[in-house]
């Protein structure tokens, strides 16, 4: 008998008693005072979950009821939590194979939704499977075969599985849950959700959906796959939290390396995120703060998913102090080290904005965000304060002290560019070789056809 089934009876004989702590009310804002059974209450307490979060207190009475729900919430909020600890409440009552389904935008934070769930449900017996692009089909197979409690997925991975994986189905799924839901339609991911939504049977589905963000494409959303459901919003969706310190940087475009390169060495040793635009500048920055000799990795969509994977074990781990990354890292992800993160380039949308410096200052932690502000970027960062409703403070450098970096820096920004340059001369070769011994086996192989 599994863990999951010897606890169900446990439960079901003791819960009223343990909730109600033999006569005392479980006290107000409390995990116990949710309603939640007593080993989850456990289990996020050793989680170092003190005590629930605003998203957490107003959704997770209603989700434990079957409401199905409209969670907004700004980021670093613990909507995660108030997803998961209503599924694995319910699955100790239901005991069922492929229980529930989370859908969510990106691969690190489809990762990451399945270790937390892993944590909380580690002492009842819950398996996960996640499924994501970059990995192996067959070995995703192998591992839906075995049926899970819980499936988390990207929507086109898990699209390819409904449709290839032979004897795959979720035509049981008894809970859905549409996570970052604005940022998974601003992805042009809405062709793969609705084919979905399609397939997943409606009746006896319990459905939530969170987001930071309700635009149009939510709103329709909501109403294909939702049934009367209750909204709960907290705070405003625009809003940083009160532990995060802001400030911005003036700096001159051609000198922006060198003033990253200052704040680095005024913070060193701090869990540290920069934000740059594009995979190219993410690669090259950071070479150039290698070169600096700073423990610095990267993270970008560019890469193949087992080196994004070892690029953030590796910073959520310690091993590398510095995640140099595009938006792919902005949402969602939760690492608790994150002192500081920086704007290297400002975001186009002031709501990536808010994703971005949402990796610092969570949980009740402090924080700081600084963006650089060249000549370039002043439009973009005034649209960021007017949507926040305040000025930024400034960050403090004095020129004289940034120069002194700018020799070591241009050096550093040489052999950066040196090797991009040779890798790509490198992946060229390859290209032309393997062109080459095709072309080579094609004139043998008429040569052949001729004789013949």
């Amino acid at each position: 008998m599994t863990p999951l089934k010897c606890f169900v009876g446990y439960l079901l004989t003791n819960s009223v008693a343990m909730n109600a702590g033999a006569g005392e009310k479980p006290g107000i804002g409390t995990f116990a005072s949710l309603g939640l059974a007593p080993i989850l209450c456990k289990a996020a307490e050793s989680l170092g979950w003190k005590k629930p979060s605003e998203i957490q207190l107003q959704s997770v009475p209603y989700a434990i009821k079957g409401r199905d729900i409209i969670g907004l919430a700004k980021t670093g909020s613990g909507k995660t939590g108030a997803f998961c600890l209503p599924i694995l409440h319910m699955l100790l009552a239901r005991q069922q194979r492929l229980f529930a389904l989370i859908i969510t935008p990106t691969r690190e934070l489809a990762l990451q939704i399945g270790e937390q769930i892993d944590a909380l449900g580690s002492t009842i017996g819950v398996t996960t499977s996640v499924l994501v692009g970059g990995i192996d089909m067959l070995d995703q197979a192998i591992s839906i075969a075995r049926k899970p409690h819980v499936i988390v997925a990207t929507p086109g991975r898990l699209l390819d599985h409904l449709e290839n994986t032979k004897g795959f189905n979720l035509h049981n799924v008894k809970h859905l849950v549409l996570d970052e839901a604005d940022r998974m339609l601003s992805m042009d991911f809405e062709e793969e959700l609705n084919k979905i939504l399609e397939i997943i049977p409606s009746d006896g589905r319990q459905t939530s959906l969170y987001s930071a963000t309700m635009t149009s494409k939510v709103t329709k959303l909501q109403r294909a796959s939702l049934v009367e459901p209750v909204k709960i919003e907290v705070s405003h969706v625009y809003q940083t939290v009160s532990t995060l310190l802001q400030q911005y940087i003036f700096v001159p475009a051609k000198f922006k390396d060198c003033y990253l390169a200052y704040i680095m060495s005024e913070f060193e040793g701090q869990g540290i995120i920069i934000f740059a635009a594009t995979h190219n500048h993410v690669k090259t920055t950071a070479l150039i703060l290698k070169n600096l000799g700073f423990s610095v990795t990267c993270l970008h969509g560019g890469m193949t998913q087992q080196h994004r994977m070892n690029a953030l074990n590796k910073f959520k781990a310690g091993h590398r102090k510095i995640l140099v990354a595009t938006d792919v890292a902005s949402r969602g992800i939760d690492i608790p080290r994150v002192d500081l993160v920086i704007n290297l380039d400002v975001p186009d949308k002031g709501k990536d904005y808010i994703h971005r410096v949402g990796r610092t200052a969570r949980a009740g932690r402090s924080g700081r965000a600084i963006t650089c502000v060249t000549q370039y970027d002043v439009e973009k960062y005034q649209r960021i304060e007017t949507l926040l409703g305040e000025k930024l403070k400034v960050f403090a450098a004095p020129k004289s002290s940034v120069m002194i970096l700018l020799e070591r820096v241009c050096q550093a920004q040489k052999y950066a560019a040196q090797t991009i340059r040779e890798e790509k001369q490198a992946r060229t070769g390859k290209t032309r070789k393997r062109k080459v011994v095709h072309g080579h086996k094609n004139s043998v192989s008429r040569k052949r056809k001729k004789k013949e």
